[in-house]
């Protein structure tokens, strides 16, 4: 059974503003749109996709409208497992605690996300890969038919 994955706000990002459809990140962010993939919400991670998706810079990029963020984080949180947090061990930055506390709160949850800093201190119990890596353990999640 594929663990629950929380995604960190910068794979939203990049799947968002990338030209490249097949990019890792551009497929986990189709994935979690479409109900494809098992990710935990809370109202921290919820807060900062939103607080980010509207930061002037980032919206310079995406041309979205306040409507069309809206619609994304609703569709977002609709094919989410919604968590409280937990009590954790600290991270890595403290700006990333959230993350912790969310991990927390599934037993072998995984974090996706291109922190390198995240990425090369993990909490106990619970594992942090890149984007590239979740997507090949999706890989071997699917179902083929047999001859395709």
């Amino acid at each position: 059974m594929l663990k629950p994955a929380i995604i960190d706000t910068n794979i939203i990002v990049s799947g968002l503003i990338t030209a490249d459809a097949d990019s890792p990140t551009a497929r986990i962010l189709n994935g979690m749109l479409k109900g494809e993939i098992l990710h935990l919400m809370s109202e921290e991670l919820l807060i900062e996709y939103a607080k980010i998706l509207r930061c002037p810079k980032l919206a310079n990029l995406h041309q979205w409208t306040e409507e069309e963020i809206d619609a994304l984080l609703a569709e977002i949180v609709a094919n989410s497992m919604w968590r409280e947090p937990a009590p954790s061990e600290a991270a890595p930055d403290s700006s990333d605690s959230h993350l912790w506390r969310l991990l927390a709160a599934e037993y072998g949850s995984i974090l996706v996300t291109g922190d390198k800093l995240l990425l090369s201190r993990p909490p106990t119990a619970h594992s942090v890969i890149s984007p590239r890596s979740y997507v090949e353990i999706l890989r071997g999640y699917s179902i083929h038919e047999p001859g395709s």
